[in-house]
């Protein structure tokens, strides 16, 4: 007979949605119980590898100041600009074709910086982000792309702190376990989970369970399902541990499909990076400075417009077309000019790199390239180069290029000057878009239309917010938004439910 234990209530993930539902819960005075399918060491899934952005709403200096603690002459160097609610609808709604859920797009711009407020007042630690979004400017760290907080120590440092903050709380993680299946009665409520543990299976009874276990970019068999040929073939940015459990957990007992299943978060990623993330390296496989130069595909030819916009509105969809060129692969070329302005992940060891002192000897050392048409593409590039419009990496200056085929809207620069640094990328998936249909209470609901009783969802098994595109910094706060809403509901739902029965 299976062991039994008991909770109010049961997480299954430990990532940072799960964790904030996890600490959400326990405020209301629940018992949690989060489960961890990988092991300590791997803990935290996508979380922990991502590089901490954070896009949240705020309106100038004091909104900053209110989670991160500056000295007033860090800030007399800092120019953070606004990034308002208006701002922060405009990206989510453009970069999604119009098709975010209206109702959680509210919620989650709504809730943006108090949710970091939240976790700052239990200890979460933050840092400005000069290092990857800022230039500087006349003296001053400029900060772009609607970005200036991230978390200290990145993703990992983040749910390190998380989980201390959880298990100083008293809730219960337990790593290696995974959620197999949700457990019902005869009303179709959601009263617990069967737990796997090293093969083994147990029964968690509870009143409430909350999914914050990720999307299904790990299963290449989902992928190649929901997404189409090739994407079994996709790197994988993030945790092995992603496998769609929680959706499938769900699906099976009538949850809603919802949101953008044949799309997903994809970025350009080290050509020769293992087939999951590596958490010795983190997110530095990612090659995200290719605004500031060029890429050309196996054929010799660009492929896509560099400099379209901001990183931080091209990157997640970028991979997409990446992984659309012959042999799912690119190169991304700089000349010396804009070196020094390379993010820090093109200065790890472990890179698939090629340099040259010359156009001629570079597109003969680029692997799989057609060497002659590469080079006859980098002339025609550089011929066309607006060199009557100055250069500003800080803003979308317009300096772009007249008459090619496939345009470079802002930051084009003539590739003149040695050193010659080329990269080799292809296509890593982050997380996968579609989902479960939850309410704004995150409840997950049912085919019928009504709320499953119990069960609550939140992080990437939502879908419904992302569609086709992203913007950078969204994804840790809607796992925290939405995963305190989520644990604040499961947490009310489970002791209130305790008291009617009692």
């Amino acid at each position: 007979m299976a062991t039994t234990h008991e909770a109010d209530v049961v997480v299954v993930g430990a990532g940072n949605a799960a964790c904030s539902a996890a600490m959400a819960a326990r405020e209301s005075g629940a018992r949690v119980i989060m489960l961890e399918a990988a092991p300590k060491e791997e803990r935290g899934g996508n979380s922990t590898y991502t590089a901490g952005a954070l896009r949240l709403v705020f309106n100038g200096e004091d909104d900053v100041r209110s989670l991160v603690d500056l000295s007033d002459a860090e800030v007399a160097n800092m120019d953070f600009g606004t990034y308002t609610q208006e701002q922060y609808y405009d990206d989510m709604y453009r970069m999604t074709r119009y098709r975010t859920d209206q109702e959680l797009c509210d919620i989650l711009v709504q809730n943006s910086t108090d949710t970091w407020r939240w976790w700052k007042k239990h200890g979460v630690k933050f840092q400005t982000s000069q290092g990857r979004q800022a230039f500087k400017v006349d003296g001053k760290f400029k900060f772009w792309g609607g970005l200036c907080v991230e978390t200290w120590g990145g993703g990992h440092g983040l749910i390190d702190s998380e989980h201390a903050i959880c298990e100083k709380n008293g809730v219960d993680i337990r790593y290696e376990t995974a959620g197999h299946s949700l457990i019902t009665d005869n009303d179709g409520r959601v009263i617990g989970v069967t737990a796997r543990h090293k093969g083994k299976k147990y029964d968690i009874k509870a009143g409430a369970v909350v999914l914050a276990c990720g999307g299904f970019e790990s299963n290449a068999e989902m992928r190649c399902r929901y997404m189409g040929p090739g994407w079994e073939l996709a790197m994988v940015r993030g945790t092995k541990f992603n496998t769609g459990g929680g959706i499938n957990m769900a699906l099976a007992i009538g949850a809603m499909p919802h949101g953008h299943w044949s799309s997903g978060h994809a970025v350009g990623w080290d050509f020769n990076a293992p087939p999951f993330g590596d958490l010795t390296v983190g997110d530095n496989f990612q090659k995200h400075s290719y605004p500031l130069g060029i890429m050309v595909n196996a054929t010799g030819r660009r492929f896509v417009d560099e400099g379209y916009d901001f990183r931080n509105y091209t990157y997640a969809k970028y991979g997409h077309v990446i992984k659309d060129q012959p042999d799912m692969m690119a190169w991304q070329i700089f000349d010396k000019k804009v070196l020094h302005l390379l993010r820090d992940e093109y200065r790890i060891k472990r890179v698939t790199k090629v340099s040259a002192n010359t156009l001629e000897e570079l597109v003969t050392k680029l692997e799989g390239v057609d060497a002659k048409a590469c080079l006859a593409e980098l002339k025609a590039y550089n011929a066309a180069v607006m060199t009557d419009v100055p250069f500003n990496p800080a803003v979308k200056d317009g300096r772009g290029t007249r008459g090619l085929a496939v345009a470079k809207t802002n930051w084009a620069n003539v590739l003149d000057e040695p050193p010659f640094e080329a990269y080799q990328v292809g296509c890593g998936l982050t997380f996968t878009f579609g989902g479960l249909k939850i309410t704004p209470r995150c409840e997950v609901e049912h085919t019928d239309g009504f709320p499953i009783p119990g069960l609550f969802a939140a992080g990437e098994l939502v879908g419904g917010l992302f569609y086709h595109n992203y913007p950078g910094g969204t994804g840790l706060t809607s796992g925290a938004v939405f995963g305190k809403i989520a644990g604040e509901g499961a947490g009310a739902f489970a002791l209130g439910a305790g008291q009617r029965q009692g």
